[in-house]
This record gives C-alpha cells, structure tokens and sequence, in this order.
C-alpha cells in the first residue's frame, strides 16, 4: 500500500490486486465516518471509526415538515399523528394549536379532525387575538402559559405514537431546530425545538 502525505490528507493508494480491494471494502464500511489516530508510540498509524459525521460531530436537524427524512417529518407538527388530550382527539399537533384560535368549542373540534397539512391553510381559521380561552384558563397568547399547551400536546403526541417517539429518541443528542421561511412570532422556532429536545430528554431517561 503506497502512502502519499499532502495537507490536511493521508492518502493510500493500493498497488496489487488484493489490496484493491481490501481498501473497497474499507471504503464502503467507513463511507460517512469520523476517524479518530489512535495513541500509540509505534511507527505505524491506527485509525478508529467514531461514527457517522452527523452524529459524532452533533450536527443540528431542521425539524420540518419538508424535511427528505420521514422519521424527521414525523417529529414536526403538521404530520398526522392522532393523539389524545384532556380527553379530547386531534389529528396532529398542527389541528390541536391552529384550533386554539377558535373561541367556539364546535368549530375547535372540526379543526381538530383535520389533516396537519391542510389546517394550516384554511382561511376560515380566525388570527389568534390577545388571549384564549383553554378549559376555565384565560392565557395570554405567546407566552410561557401558551407555549405549554404546545408542549402537552407534543408530550400526548409522542407517547401516544410508536412511530414519531421512535423518531424523536432516535435522533440522540443532536441539537434540534426549527428554520421556516417566516418564524412564528406566536411561538418562534428556537421556542419549539426546545420543546421537541424536552420531551426527548424526559423520553430517554
């Protein structure tokens, strides 16, 4: 195996046959890998696989409902993962949030039954004003009191749903976020991925 030392690289090159496809077969294995120089006093290098770069390096996940990755569209809040909360059903947490905009309890439960995708952009959903009314509470809409409705309807969503729990728990340690094209001003993106990351904690402990 010849050895060439260029910056920031060390290259191996292969010069029979048998290591060919030795080195192939190396490749494939540690395509997407973090390396790591072992520590020894000897002449010769070890090289230890880490784990995948996404991970090892905590690079951050944009929860979103565009995102390439089912299990990551599943964790955001328009995908449909019907749950139950205070006794009442909701199709996904998007159904549950556009829903507490509506003062009349009967049009809070048509919005509840709807698809995640679709309640979003039903025009006949009023613009949230100054408070809601949730159960005998009076809250103030985008503060700590409303963000906590979010945050049970999260909590419901993912103990009630293998599939998104699975999801959430299996994304680890890396940070998540949330980056739309306009922010919320409502319950901004940073507010939200702390949210989904709180209910990972409490779920992998």
């Amino acid at each position: 195996m010849k050895t060439i030392f260029a910056s920031e690289r060390l290259v191996m090159v292969p010069e029979n046959k048998e290591e060919t496809e030795q080195l192939a077969s190396w490749k494939r294995n540690a395509h997407g890998q973090v390396l790591s120089l072992d520590d020894n006093s000897g002449a010769g290098v070890s090289l230890k696989q880490l784990g995948l770069y996404q991970g090892v390096c905590r690079e951050p996940i944009n929860v979103t409902s565009r995102h390439p990755d089912e299990a990551i569209r599943t964790i955001a809040n328009f995908a449909d993962t019907p749950f139950v909360l205070d006794g009442l059903y909701y199709n996904s947490v998007e159904a549950f949030w556009q829903g507490l905009k509506a003062p009349d309890p009967r049009e809070r439960r048509r919005i509840a039954a709807l698809p995640g995708a679709r309640v979003k952009s039903d025009k006949s959903i009023p613009k949230y004003g100054a408070t809601l009314q949730y159960g005998d509470a009076m809250i103030t809409v985008g503060t700590w009191d409303h963000w906590q409705l979010m945050k049970r309807a999260c909590t419901a969503k993912f103990q009630q749903n293998d599939f998104a729990r699975n999801a959430l728990v299996a994304t680890g340690n890396r940070p998540l976020i949330h980056k739309v094209r306009r922010d919320s001003k409502v319950i901004p993106g940073v507010i939200m991925a702390e949210i989904w990351m709180d209910i990972r904690k409490s779920l992998s402990n």
